[in-house]
């Protein structure tokens, strides 16, 4: 057995669908793990060809024969080095998430997933099927005998005890596993657990990258066969991970591994967020953002993370002022612009409102004023932020929370428009949570203190405050984070100590609110519960509990 095994781990980003590049990508990085770092086997993130997740792509018999194409023409030219390489494989009327293990020009073998995770984010039933003849790899890399588990199999004992009992000592597992806060304590307790019982060192590589709604974190982790868990790699970062495994001990040794400096709740939330929106920027051709600045709390965050993502050049922020606002929005949206470099335009609202008016009059004669008249100006907002993106080109950032979005404070066609929402998956109060963390990092506050100290208003009407309409926000997200991320009831929510009028306004503003939900914005996912993908509820629905 050899002294040592060199293994490279690939925490790069592979695009959904971007066959072709990844394929060259991936033909690149082996043989700069083998020429530059020595390295013995290299390991990919779970379906690296395709990208994850690919979704109904995988439903194009051309798609599935460019990933097959791909991967035979990546094996060619893999000499002198193990590559595992994921890809959705094909076999007749049959599609497996798998992955091969390539050397010396050929595939040598192929594992295929044993667990395929069908809850939450994850639709893998929808197009991959278990191979009931499945058997475990195991391949020799320098007499060490290597094992491969993908991604859900490890959260079940048996793939990783099959493979172990195959031989292997050592197991690869490529991963393409979705940030969500808190998940890494999970993640490492599992893998000392798998570890000890089953006596192999697990190396846990997982994609780093936005896609769409999804953030994946990288994170990569090793952990020995004694259960100790290595320090994660840094987060959100594209980088080459190498180590050396003793057989013996069978133990790692870090040789290339940049840690994370900050594991903090909101450092990684903060990193996930501008990740998201850097990736849906890139990978959508757009090179510049827009954004409504109001002088509150959420377009300042989202402008703070816009600049994080994209840099000050590539930012423009617009100021929007009606009759409503007040000097202090104005004199605060333009203090942070100066601070951070960003280019600061003012279009007034009021000629579009009052052409509104006027067009509406002759039919809202005999009828007072209502939130008709406010959720107008928030529509004539939108609709100029959207001239503005479609004259000179860039995407529209919108900027609600998750608590608006919850119960529906927010205006369809109005402060709703845009192309991603930064905060979609952020409560209010994480919002300010996430401001103030912001505000102690990196040098001078990126947001103005007196942003965070003041009211949160929609200034659609005179003297107006979110609490106005709304409960106090600690109140409201409370109530929001059991209903809506742990699915409590109407009476366990009472139960826990909330006034059951207030729990049952709040609880009736989320039903009747879905159809906006269904037309929002995508925004990175960064909690256990997002709306989108993760929450699907019907629109049209008679359960009220």
């Amino acid at each position: 057995m050899s002294a040592s095994l060199r293994i490279a781990l690939a925490q790069f980003d592979f695009p959904v669908g971007a066959v072709e590049r990844n394929a060259a990508r991936i033909e690149a990085l082996i043989a700069e793990a083998r020429d530059e770092y020595g390295a013995d086997v290299v390991l990919f993130p779970e379906l690296a060809i395709s990208g994850y997740p690919p979704e109904d792509l995988l439903m194009r018999p051309s798609f599935l024969a460019a990933c097959h194409a791909a991967l035979e023409r990546i094996a060619a030219g893999v000499h002198g080095i193990v590559a595992v390489v994921g890809w959705p494989e094909s076999a007749g009327s049959v599609l497996y998430n798998a992955a091969s293990v390539l050397r010396d020009g050929r595939v040598e073998a192929t594992y295929r997933k044993r667990e395929l995770p069908n809850y939450a984010v994850f639709d893998e039933r929808r197009y991959f099927e278990v191979d009931p003849d499945g058997a475990p790899c195991v391949f020799e890399a320098r007499g060490v005998p290597v094992g491969v588990v993908i991604c859900e199999d490890l959260w079940f004992a048996e793939p990783l005890a099959e493979t172990v009992r195959a031989g292997a000592h050592l197991v690869l597992v490529p991963n393409a596993s979705p940030f969500e806060r808190g998940k890494h304590a999970q993640r490492d307790a599992l893998l000392a657990e798998r570890t000890r019982e089953s006596g192999a060192a697990l190396a846990y590589l997982n994609v780093v990258g936005g896609q769409d709604s999804l953030v994946f974190d990288g994170a990569s982790v090793v952990a020995d066969a004694d259960g100790t868990v290595h320090p994660a790699a840094a987060a959100f970062t594209d980088q080459w991970l190498v180590v050396d495994y003793d057989p013996q001990a069978r133990r790692f040794a870090p040789v290339q591994w940049i840690d994370d400096g900050d594991e903090s709740m909101d450092a990684l939330a903060w990193r996930a967020v501008v990740r998201g929106i850097r990736d849906y920027c890139g990978k959508n051709g757009f090179s510049r953002a827009w954004l409504g600045l109001s002088g509150g709390i959420d377009s300042s965050l989202v402008l703070a993370l816009a600049v994080d993502a994209l840099g000050a050049e590539n930012v423009t922020a617009v100021r929007l002022p009606s009759r409503y606002t007040a000097e202090l929005s104005n004199d605060l949206a333009a203090e942070q612009c100066a601070a951070l470099g960003v280019r600061l335009e003012t279009v007034p609202i009021e000629p579009a409102f009052q052409g509104f008016l006027q067009a509406l009059g002759p039919l809202f004669a005999d009828r007072p004023a209502d939130t008709t008249e406010e959720n107008l100006q928030s529509r004539a907002r939108g609709a100029i932020l959207m001239a503005l993106a479609n004259k000179f080109g860039g995407l529209l950032l919108t900027t609600g929370n998750k608590s608006e979005y919850a119960v529906g404070y927010a205006t369809i066609y109005g402060d709703m428009c845009g192309g991603y929402a930064p905060l979609k998956d952020l409560y209010k109060t994480e919002v300010f949570g996430l401001a103030r963390w912001r505000n102690t990092v990196g040098g001078a506050p990126v947001i103005p203190p007196a942003v965070i100290a003041r009211p949160p208003t929609a200034e659609l009407r005179a003297n107006q405050t979110d609490q106005d309409s709304l409960p106090p926000y600690d109140v409201l997200d409370g109530i929001l984070r059991r209903h809506v991320d742990q699915e409590q009831s109407r009476e366990e929510i009472v139960a826990a100590g909330y006034d059951a009028a207030v729990v049952d306004k709040v609880l009736r503003l989320v039903r009747v609110s879905e159809w906006k939900r269904h037309q929002a914005a995508p925004g990175p996912k960064v909690s256990r519960r997002a709306f989108g993908r993760e929450r699907r509820y019907p629109i049209s629905s008679g359960f009220g509990g």
